[in-house]
């Protein structure tokens, strides 16, 4: 796995467990790959792995059954969703924004590309 600078290596770790659930690779209420495993896979020390199933836990993503392993939660789907629209809305849209009048550009223009993205993704 190839590691941004930008964030924390652990958060990056989770980030991808996140994409991993909700491309439906592990379903709810599947065991994940083990620390150890999961480890090996994106080629880091099994404590930062450790720090990844943790924060996971912490936000009721996974959940532990000791002695067995590590499960995705019911729910966890639509918990990733909802916290990654509250992070994009309250972090990355205020640097969208700030760019946007830096630059400029007009809520018309905005609006107008906005209605050509979704026409396109409708097409899909």
């Amino acid at each position: 796995m190839n590691f941004k600078e930008s964030k924390a290596i652990y958060l990056q770790i989770a980030d991808r467990i996140c994409d991993e659930i909700l491309l439906g690779q592990y379903a709810e209420e599947a065991r994940i790959p083990s620390v150890r495993e999961y480890a090996a896979v994106v080629e880091v020390n099994a404590n930062t792995a450790m720090r990844s199933f943790d924060y996971l836990q912490s936000q009721g993503v996974i959940y532990n059954k000791r002695g067995i392993g590590y499960f995705v939660a019911t729910g966890a789907r639509e918990l990733i969703l909802s916290l990654r629209r509250e992070t994009f809305l309250k972090d990355e849209l205020d640097q969208v924004f700030r760019q946007l009048y830096t630059l400029g550009v007009t809520d018309e223009e905005l609006s107008g590309m906005y209605r050509e993205f979704m026409k396109n993704q409708n097409k899909m």
